[in-house]
């Protein structure tokens, strides 16, 4: 039987895979990203990840599969507009190449998980799906006919980074964002702006996990910030809608978890679609 090795490097954690050709998981392992430990730490986690997942597979001879927030530019072979910025600039497939001795195939993250659930998942039945990632940063894909739908610049999907549509001066104004810029959808939509929002209503500091869980007690102060969440994502995804219309839109990433939005989200989108 053969194997695959496939890593998710995400923001805050990176987490691999060995599958088998049934498409089953056989052992996972997760390590924590710590960005701000640079560059070179991270590609060494990697490396070592690779390496102890592999341990029991002598004749794995790859390509090892990578995804990651940004994208890899095809004339230079350097990532670019990563949301861990220490990534950006750097030559991620070649440096891993060389660590690992075996090839790595390496694409955006949000246009892997559109593409798996494309072909495997919750979008399978259908012909165009938008892909979401809802997480560390807040990240798009988009597959037609079972395709990645990359653009000619590779940033087809990137939804994160347009502006909050219907929305006040005041809102775009005060949330800055990584990319240089503010008010970018990815600085309403993620779990650390979750996390921001409820610092500033409360002036404590905690998990989006342990927010849900506050809120879900009866506090005010934590339903109110799911509140705004929801109608942030029903505007930023009506805006996916009235462009792309695609006939599915699954949302991953681990604000995915939170059974509420499925629900609320849906019945306010219908207000902002064309």
């Amino acid at each position: 039987m053969s194997y695959r090795l496939g890593i998710d490097l995400g923001g805050t954690k990176i987490e691999a895979v060995i599958i088998n050709e049934l498409f089953q998981v056989v052992k996972r392992e997760r390590v924590a990203t710590n960005r701000d430990d640079g560059y070179e730490a991270i590609i060494e986690r990697i490396s070592s990840l690779s390496k102890s997942m592999l341990s029991d597979y002598d004749a794995f001879e790859g390509p090892i599969g990578i995804c990651t927030p940004g994208t890899i530019e095809a004339e230079t072979g350097l990532l670019k507009n990563s949301n861990t910025v220490c990534l950006i600039g750097k030559p991620i497939q070649k440096d891993m190449e060389s660590q690992l001795g075996i090839p790595v195939l390496m694409e955006n993250d949000a246009n892997c998980f559109a593409l798996a659930e494309a072909t495997l998942g919750a979008g399978k039945k259908y012909n165009v799906v938008f892909g979401v990632i809802l997480g560390t940063g807040c990240g798009g894909g988009i597959t037609m006919l079972k395709n990645i739908h990359r653009g000619s610049n590779r940033i087809a999907g990137e939804w994160g980074h347009n502006p909050l549509p219907w929305t006040n001066e005041e809102e775009l104004n005060q949330n800055s964002c990584y990319c240089g810029k503010s008010g970018c959808i990815e600085t309403f939509l993620s779990g650390p702006a979750l996390e921001r929002n409820y610092y500033q209503k409360t002036g404590k500091v905690t998990s989006a996990k342990n927010i849900l869980a506050i809120s879900q007690s009866g506090n005010q102060c934590a339903q109110a910030v799911f509140d705004e969440f929801e109608i942030h994502l029903a505007k930023g995804l009506a805006q996916v809608i009235n462009v792309l219309d695609p006939e599915i839109i699954v949302i991953g990433g681990g604000l995915s978890n939170i059974s509420r939005l499925y629900y609320n989200v849906t019945n306010l989108w219908g207000e902002f679609i064309f």
